[in-house]
């Protein structure tokens, strides 16, 4: 509201703007005033007027209450308060100053393609509040049993801060309902499992389809079941045919697709079981092709996409991913290879060719590979694969490049020390290299030691997430500490 128009008190609340207007109730942004000057930003949610007579209405306001006031947990919206003011029902529960992810989707094509460390940090994230919620005992600790049933982007919330919560529990279930409130269907037709769609029982799977709809969305950015009419929408729910998100985006990988599949599975037995399980499949994913995130990326890439809607509101070119001066990009998935020749003791024939002849050789062996070369000298060369097409084809790539560098190098007479790494770096936009001083971190610093490492022995060496990756015979080489109580285990190809 404006600064001449007060605002309207309510109870204890000031009313300062309505934020929305759903089927059952209105959303607004309010102040709580306290002793001593003490202020407080909620939410206060009023059931529609017109619904406070409707004992149905008042039973799911209530039952949202009860429900979320249970559910105290980071990712979850937290409910402080549910009463009744004259004639008028309402909730009041935390403020989330940033966007709901249906917002942040929308605005966020001006910056391209969402990116995938986000898309799936997001879903992390969700599936922690469905863990948490799906196991909640009652208070005599036998089982809750809550299903939120409207699992969407608009009830996901981005704060500026990078946090992510789950909102409205304004249809979930619970055991402690009547039977007579889980016959209604109810929720957004284009997030429904099929099950849900078919008035069958419900249980947390449902709520798990319908995530693995968001994050398919914000991966591929297409609407997977949505239609121009209810009727057709429902019929391809039912279907549950799902294309694959590879045809659509390159850059997903066969493992990711694989878990996107399996969670949008139309019978409810071949899904993931719990929240649990398909949290620990979608970790292993992001662990494994380094699709690491942070709350401060996804607070990042927030005011990236909120500055990019504001300039094409003002009818200003928008570039697809912008970054700022020394600010870099979300993390992106690489493997590095870091290779150095030697030439053989004097007691050994001399080579046969020069490290400058050589090093032209290499150079059409990486490039045969998709190899980008970073560095390069005389004997030695630093080689990156961004891992566009999953972590899992990269390392491939890099370790069948080391094999031929190896036995390249052999036939000319050197000795080969080689190293490959994945990693995560934060690639900037106006280099195509990651901040200053990235030549001494991360797997750029790894895949330079353990070709150090290697040079005695005259083998590749690979990481365990590298040798997990790749088909050619490996042996363990040793556990190698890192840093303090760090350790890693290191292999040797063709060992």
């Amino acid at each position: 509201m404006t600064g001449s128009i007060p605002p309207e008190v309510f109870g204890e609340y000031e009313l300062l703007e309505k934020i929305a207007t759903g089927g059952m109730a209105e959303v607004y942004r309010a102040r709580k005033h306290g002793a001593a000057g003490f202020e407080k930003i909620v939410v206060v949610k009023k059931i529609l007027p017109e619904l406070a007579k409707d004992e149905e209405f008042v039973q799911l306001f209530q039952d949202e209450a009860r429900i979320a006031a249970r559910l105290m947990h980071v990712n979850i919206v937290q409910v402080f308060d549910y009463s009744k003011l004259g004639d008028e029902y309402f909730i009041s529960m935390e403020y989330v100053h940033g966007l709901d992810l249906a917002r942040m989707l929308v605005r966020a094509r001006n910056l391209g393609p969402f990116p995938i460390p986000l898309a799936l940090f997001l879903g992390s994230e969700v599936l922690k509040a469905l863990c948490f919620a799906h196991a909640r005992p009652d208070e005599e600790g036998g089982p809750l049993g809550v299903v939120h049933c409207d699992i969407s982007p608009q009830n996901i919330l981005v704060s500026y801060a990078g946090e992510v919560k789950l909102t409205d529990f304004g249809i979930s279930r619970a055991a402690f309902q009547a039977s007579s409130q889980h016959q209604v269907i109810r929720g957004k037709y284009a997030y429904m499992s099929p099950e849900q769609v078919e008035g069958r029982q419900l249980d947390a799977r449902t709520d798990l389809f319908s995530l693995a709809i968001v994050i398919y969305e914000s991966l591929t950015g297409r609407r997977l079941f949505k239609a121009r009419t209810r009727e057709k929408t429902l019929a391809r729910v039912r279907r549950a045919e799902v294309p694959s998100p590879r045809a659509v985006r390159a850059d997903i990988s066969e493992d990711l697709e694989g878990f996107l599949l399996r969670a949008l599975s139309r019978q409810a037995e071949e899904r993931f079981q719990s929240a649990e399980e398909m949290l620990e499949s979608l970790t292993t994913i992001r662990v494994r092709e380094g699709h690491r995130a942070t709350n401060n990326d996804l607070a990042a890439y927030l005011k990236d996409v909120i500055d990019a809607a504001a300039a094409a509101a003002r009818g200003e070119e928008v570039e697809e991913r912008p970054a700022k001066a020394g600010r870099a990009a979300p993390p992106s998935a690489l493997v590095v290879l870091a290779v150095e020749a030697a030439p053989p003791p004097r007691s050994i024939a001399a080579p046969r060719t020069s490290l400058a002849a050589l090093n032209a050789e290499w150079a059409g062996i990486v490039g045969e590979a998709g190899g980008e070369i970073w560095e390069r000298t005389d004997g030695s060369m630093l080689v990156v694969w961004i891992a566009r097409g999953g972590l899992r084809d990269s390392i491939g790539r890099a370790v069948a490049a080391a094999d031929h560098l190896q036995r390249t190098t052999l036939s000319a007479g050197y000795r080969l020390s080689a190293g490959v790494a994945p990693g995560v770096a934060r690639i900037t936009a106006e280099s195509g290299r990651p901040a200053e001083g990235w030549e001494l971190a991360g797997p750029f610093y790894l895949a330079r030691w353990m070709m150090n490492l290697s040079a005695h022995r005259g083998r590749v060496l690979l990481t365990e997430v590298g040798a997990n990756q790749v088909r050619q015979r490996t042996s363990l080489l040793g556990r190698i500490p890192i840093q303090g109580n760090r350790f890693i285990n290191l292999y040797e190809l063709g060992g």
